[in-house]
């Protein structure tokens, strides 16, 4: 009981527009846990991948670098990972931030600068219900931080928005009240990572739920448009917490991202080495999921082609379903299946969007009016 309780805290679930208040943001400089310049920065790390077979034997090493002069912007806002014992967290940078923007954030910077704001959001107590939060508090801090962005460092760039989980009700928020009415902003965005946090749109549609005029993904060329998704590996039940809406006329999103076409599609997925955050919440559940890293110098792991991904529409509910291949591991859902692997939607396909946003920046030169 008590693993199903801290791992239920892992993420955001009752974030819906009702919850979050409309807010203005605050004009203080933001607190930044991950921007170009920073000292002991978490989203520039290096960045040597041991390729590994879907059951674990090394078959090389990939030396791979940042890129000295990026086009584009990385714009990150993290999940629900604060152990801290208030409903909202404070903006301490503690190890749980630090860990989850290496999971999450750091490998984007192969292609883009990252930016990634501290924000008040509702900790582990805070939604578990052992302290009272508001949510409201973390959308300001974003909200504030995105117009610093725009404001200082911004300079015409193109931009991908990057959320998981809270983060991804966060971002679902600024893109819908922000991003998606104001045509100037709209041009800068490349496109919007928005995993494990339900994206809606119109039954039958790839707008017209939460976004108007920002659709789904379907090329890998193709600008201005949303990925995602929620990972699932069995049908999903009744209960479940991601995959579907209780909105008539409305259906969560689901793009494949190593398959954004359609169809079924091998996924490079790619791990830290380095323990998730140790002694915190997190960092205790994380092994309980099933992939074990190897013992290897690099500090990063990549597997193709160990699991295979399709978006699925059985069971009412939109969900990226994966199935391990080759021998690769099974992955535990935590702490039950209405969660299924929520706790890997960030790194199951890291390395197909990694790959996604390198040529979405290159479609981005080529079409949009911003000179670089």
């Amino acid at each position: 009981m008590r693993r199903s309780v801290i791992v239920l805290a892992v993420c955001m679930l009752a974030w819906g527009a009702s919850a979050i208040a409309a807010s203005s943001a605050s004009a203080a400089e933001p607190v930044w846990l991950c921007k170009p310049g920073i000292a002991d920065n978490p989203c520039e790390p290096g960045f040597d991948a041991t390729v590994i077979s879907p059951t674990g034997e090394t078959l090389q090493v990939k030396q791979e670098h940042a890129k000295k002069h990026p086009k584009i912007d990385c714009f990150y806002v993290y999940p629900t990972v604060s152990d801290q014992p208030s409903g909202n967290a404070n903006l301490n940078i503690d190890p749980e931030q630090r860990s989850i923007a290496l999971y999450q954030a750091a490998r984007y910077s192969l292609q883009c600068r990252v930016f990634a704001p501290m924000y008040r959001q509702l900790t582990l107590a805070g939604i578990t219900g052992g302290a009272q939060g508001d949510p409201a508090l973390g959308y300001s801090d974003v909200l504030n931080a995105w117009n610093n962005y725009l404001q200082k460092y911004n300079d015409g760039r193109g931009v991908v928005l990057i959320g998981h989980s809270q983060g991804t009700f966060v971002l679902r928020q600024l893109i819908s009240q922000e991003i998606d009415p104001n045509p100037a902003e709209r041009a800068k965005l490349v496109s919007a990572l928005l995993l494990g946090g339900n994206v809606t749109v119109q039954q039958g549609s790839d707008v017209g739920g939460d976004f108007q005029h920002v659709p789904a993904c379907h090329s890998e060329d193709q600008v201005g448009c949303v990925v995602g998704f929620s990972t699932f590996d069995g049908p999903v039940p009744a209960d479940a917490r991601f995959g579907r809406t209780d909105v008539t006329g409305l259906q969560v999103l689901c793009t494949n991202p190593a398959a954004l076409g359609g169809g079924s599609a091998p996924l490079d997925s790619v791990f830290p080495t380095e323990p998730f955050a140790p002694g915190t919440t997190i960092g205790l559940v994380t092994p309980l999921v099933g992939f074990t890293v190897p013992q290897v110098s690099t500090p990063w792991v990549e597997v193709e082609g160990a699991y295979k991904g399709q978006c699925s529409s059985a069971d009412n509910a939109n969900v990226l379903q994966i199935a391990e291949q080759n021998g690769a591991p099974h992955l535990n859902p935590i702490p039950d299946a209405t969660w299924d692997l929520h706790l890997v939607d960030a790194n199951i396909a890291l390395g197909d969007q990694v790959k996604l946003i390198r040529s979405q920046a290159k479609a981005f030169k080529h079409t949009s009016k911003h000179r670089f």
